[in-house]
C-alpha cells in the first residue's frame, strides 16, 4: 500500500496545497536580486526593458556592468573622465573628513571647479567588476567527511585564499575575492580594477543632500537631494595608483549616459549595484533569534550611543564633525531594524516561515529517502540558533568593545598583528595578510582623526564594563571577572585605563606593527594590557564561531536543495555584496487602509516641510529658485515643477545606496538612497504590495547642480548641452 503523508486530516492537507502554491506565487514575482549569471533567465524586454539585454552584461561588448562601481555602497561612471555619481550619504565620511571647522565642507557643501580644486575622499575606493567564475568545486574539493566542522571551516578559508593568490597573481594590479552564493554549496570567484585614487567633485550642501535627516530616513514622502560627485584617478600609465597630483582621470571601459527628462509613472527601470546581504533562504529560527534577541539589542545599544554622541556634540562644532559620521551610520542601522522588527510584527513573517516549515517537514517525512538526508535538519539549525541566544550577551560585550571603543579597537589590532603576522600568509586571517594589511595602517589613523573624542570613547568603555559585570556567573568573560569583581569601582577602572594608555598616540602604535606578542607583553600600556589578556577570549570566541559556520554550511546547503525540490523549481542566492541586478517600474504603493503613497515628490514639498531649523533648514537660495520657478528642461511635464524623489518597485536592500536607476534604454534617470519604511523588511521577504525603494530624480540633482551650484560645466561633461 502507497504510504500516505503524515498529516492528520484532509483539511491539513489542503493547508499544505496552499501554503506550497503561495511559496510559488511570491518565488515567480517580480523579487530578485540577479547576479548577472543569471539574468539570460529573465525575459526583460517582456517585462519593458528595450535595449539590447546583452549590453547590460557581455565581456566582448561596451557592456553597463563597467560602469558600475562599489564605493562601500555603489555609484555609477557619468563621464569618459572618470566622474561619479553617487549619494551624499555614501560620500558622507569623506567629506566629514576634508572638513574643519574653518571649512566646514559637510555643512556648506564643496564645489571643485577646476581639476586641481578636485581634494581626496579619504578612505574611499572604487571597485569594478570585471569578470567572474564558478569555482565551487575547486572550493568544496578540500571538504572531506570526517573533518569536524572547525576543520571544515579552516579548509574552506584555506582554498579561498590560494585561489585569491592564484587569480591576482595571473592577473597583476587585479584584485580577487571568492564570494559564497549558498553557504556551503557555491561559490564564485570575482576580478576587480580597485582604483584607489578618489576625489571630491561637488557635494550639495548638507540641508539638501541630508534634507529631512533621521526623521526622514526610510520614510516617504521624501525630498532629500541624497547625491553628490566624485572623480576616479589613476597613474599616468593608466594603472590604479594611489594619490598622487601627478595621476589623471581614470576613462571607464563605459559610462551611462544621462537622460534629463527623467522618468514618469508606470515606467519599466532597472538598478545595478552591490546589494549587502538578504536573509531569505534561513530558517524560521534564524528569524526568531534576529526577532528576539539580536536586532532589538544592537538598536538599542545604537539609541543609546546615539543620544550619548548627541548631547557631546551640543558642545562645539569640532567635536560634532568628530560624531557626525558615526551617528549617521548608527541611526542609519538602528531605525533600519525599528523598521524591521515593525515588519516582521505587521507581517506575522516568523509564524509564516514556521507555518512553511511545518509544510516542508511533511513533504520530508512523506518519503523514506528525504527523510534519511534531510530529516534533522530543521531540528539542527534550531538547536545552533538557540545557542547563539543562549549566549549573545557575552559575545555582545565583546563584540562592542572592540566595535565601540576606538581606543580598545587600536590595542587589539595591534595585539592580533602581533600574532597574525608571524604566521605564513595564507595562514593569517585576511585582515592580516599582506595584501590587505596596509588597508589597517592606513584607517586606523583616518578614524582617529575623524571619530575619536575622548570622553565618547570613556563613557562607552563605562557602558560596556556595566554590561560585562551584570553579566551571569556562567557567561562571565574571564579576562574581566576581576576588573568587573562585585566591589570594584567601574568609573574609576575605565578612567585609570584610559588615562594610562597611549593607544590615541598615532607614533607610538606605529612602533608596535612589527613587535613579536612577547615583545607586547613588556610595555606597559593599560589598555594594550587589557587587549592581550583578552585576545585568548578573541580566540576561543572566533574558533566557536567557525565551528558553528561549519556546522551551518553544511545544514543549510541541504536545506537549499530540500526548498528547491519542494518548491520544485530552483531560485537565485540570497544578496551577498556582489554585483546584483534589480527591475521594477515607477509606481507607488498604499502603505495601510485608504493611503496612497503617489511615486514622485517635488520641490513645493521641500518648501512645505521647511521650519528654518534642521534638519528642514533648507538654503535660503534654493528657496529663493523654487519660488522662481525657473525649471527649464528639467520640469516633470505631468507636475510642471521639479519632482526630487521617485518610488519603484525594483528589489533593494543596503548597498544598493548609489545604485543607478536606469530606464528602459539603459539610460541614468535616478539614483537610489533608501528604502520606504515598509520595505525595510526586504532583507527577510519581498512583496510588490509594500517593498518600495527611493531615489533621487536625476532633474533634481541636475537642477541643483546648475542652478544652486553653479555647476553647469559638470552638465556640460555628462553630454548635457
Amino acid at each position: 500500500m502507497r504510504k500516505l503523508i503524515n498529516i492528520k486530516n484532509v483539511t491539513s492537507t489542503l493547508v499544505l496545497l496552499l501554503i506550497v502554491s503561495s511559496l510559488c506565487l511570491t518565488v515567480q514575482a517580480d523579487e530578485g536580486m540577479w547576479p548577472l549569471s543569471e539574468i539570460q533567465k529573465l525575459n526583460l524586454h517582456e517585462k519593458g526593458l528595450r535595449m539590447d539585454p546583452s549590453l547590460i552584461y557581455d565581456p566582448s561588448k561596451q557592456s553597463l556592468l563597467y560602469a558600475v562601481v562599489q564605493l562601500g555602497a555603489t555609484g555609477s561612471f557619468i563621464s569618459e573622465e572618470g566622474l561619479i555619481i553617487t549619494n551624499h550619504h555614501v560620500a558622507f565620511g569623506s567629506v566629514q573628513a576634508a572638513s574643519t571647522p574653518e571649512k566646514d565642507y559637510l555643512k556648506n557643501g564643496f564645489l571643485a571647479r577646476t581639476r586641481a580644486e578636485e581634494i581626496p575622499a579619504a578612505g574611499q575606493t572604487a571597485r569594478i567588476t570585471e569578470s567572474f567564475e564558478d569555482v565551487s568545486a575547486a572550493v568544496l574539493s578540500v571538504v572531506k567527511k570526517k573533518m569536524s566542522p572547525a576543520e571544515r571551516t579552516k579548509a574552506v578559508e584555506r582554498k579561498i585564499k590560494e585561489l585569491v593568490a592564484a587569480a591576482e597573481k595571473a592577473n597583476p594590479g587585479k584584485r580577487a575575492e571568492v564570494a559564497e552564493m549558498f553557504p556551503g554549496k557555491s561559490y564564485w570567484l570575482f576580478l576587480y580594477t580597485n582604483l584607489r585614487d578618489i576625489r571630491l567633485v561637488y557635494v550639495p550642501p548638507l540641508a539638501v543632500g541630508n534634507f529631512g535627516g533621521e526623521d526622514d530616513n526610510w520614510m516617504w514622502p521624501r525630498h532629500t537631494g541624497d547625491f553628490t560627485l566624485m572623480r576616479a584617478y589613476v597613474g599616468p600609465d593608466g594603472k590604479p595608483a594611489e594619490y598622487s597630483p601627478n595621476n589623471v582621470p581614470f576613462r571607464p571601459k563605459t559610462y551611462l549616459k544621462i537622460n534629463p527628462s527623467g522618468v514618469k509613472e508606470g515606467d519599466f527601470v532597472f538598478l545595478l549595484g552591490y546589494p549587502g546581504r538578504t536573509y531569505r533562504h534561513l530558517p524560521a529560527s534564524y528569524i526568531a533569534y534576529e526577532q528576539n534577541v539580536r536586532m532589538p539589542a544592537v538598536a538599542d545599544w545604537y539609541e543609546w550611543q546615539i543620544n550619548l554622541m548627541e548631547e557631546m556634540s551640543k558642545t562645539s562644532r569640532e567635536v560634532a564633525l568628530k560624531h557626525d559620521s558615526r551617528i549617521k551610520g548608527l541611526a542609519n542601522t538602528m531605525k533600519n531594524y525599528r523598521g524591521k522588527l515593525a515588519g516582521l510584527q505587521r507581517l506575522n513573517y516568523l509564524a509564516q516561515k514556521q507555518q512553511e516549515e511545518e509544510a516542508l517537514k511533511a513533504f520530508i517525512q512523506a518519503d523514506p529517502k528525504r527523510q534519511a538526508a534531510y530529516g534533522e535538519i530543521l531540528s539542527s539549525l534550531e538547536k545552533i540558533y538557540k545557542e547563539m541566544e543562549l549566549g549573545y550577551p557575552r559575545s555582545f560585550v565583546l563584540d562592542n568593545l572592540r566595535r565601540s571603543v576606538i581606543l580598545f579597537q587600536n590595542a587589539m589590532t595591534v595585539v592580533e598583528a602581533a600574532h597574525e603576522r608571524q604566521k605564513p600568509d595564507l595562514e593569517r586571517n585576511a585582515a592580516y595578510m599582506d595584501r590587505n594589511f596596509s588597508r589597517i595602517k592606513q584607517r586606523l589613523p583616518l578614524t582617529m582623526r575623524t571619530s575619536f573624542y575622548l570622553p565618547t570613547d570613556l563613557a562607552i568603555f563605562k557602558e560596556l564594563l556595566k554590561k560585562a559585570k551584570a553579566l551571569p556567573d556562567n557567561q562571565k568573560i574571564e579576562g574581566l571577572r576581576q576588573l568587573v569583581s562585585s566591589g570594584s569601582n567601574l568609573d574609576e577602572i575605565a578612567n585609570d585605563i584610559l588615562k594610562k594608555t597611549r593607544m590615541q598616540d598615532l607614533e607610538f602604535i606605529n612602533t608596535l606593527w612589527d613587535r613579536k606578542p612577547a615583545d607586547l607583553k613588556q610595555i606597559d600600556d593599560s589598555m594594550l594590557k587589557l587587549a592581550l589578556t583578552l585576545y585568548p577570549e578573541y580566540l576561543k570566541m572566533e574558533e566557536a564561531n567557525r565551528t558553528r559556520k561549519g556546522q551551518l554550511d553544511e545544514l543549510q546547503a541541504k536545506l537549499v536543495d530540500i526548498r528547491q525540490e519542494f518548491l520544485g523549481q530552483q531560485f537565485i542566492p540570497d544578496a551577498n555584496g556582489t554585483l546584483r541586478l534589480t527591475y521594477g517600474r515607477v509606481e507607488g504603493y498604499e502603505p495601510r487602509d485608504a493611503v496612497f503613497y503617489k511615486p514622485f515628490t517635488t520641490v513645493q514639498g521641500v518648501v512645505e516641510k521647511t521650519t528654518g531649523r534642521e534638519p528642514y533648514d533648507t538654503p535660503p537660495a534654493l528657496l529663493e529658485l523654487i519660488n522662481q520657478k525657473e525649471f527649464g528642461r528639467f520640469t516633470n511635464p505631468e507636475l510642471k515643477t521639479v519632482s526630487v524623489c521617485m518610488l519603484y518597485s525594483a528589489d533593494t536592500t543596503g548597498g544598493n545606496s548609489g545604485s543607478p536607476i536606469i530606464n528602459a534604454d539603459g539610460e541614468l534617470v535616478g539614483v537610489n538612497f533608501d528604502r520606504t519604511w515598509e520595505a525595510t523588511i526586504n532583507d527577510f521577504t519581498w512583496s510588490h504590495d509594500f517593498s518600495r525603494s527611493i531615489g533621487v530624480d536625476i532633474r533634481y540633482a541636475l537642477w541643483i547642480l546648475q542652478e544652486l551650484g553653479g555647476a553647469g560645466y559638470l552638465l556640460g561633461e555628462m553630454g548635457i548641452k
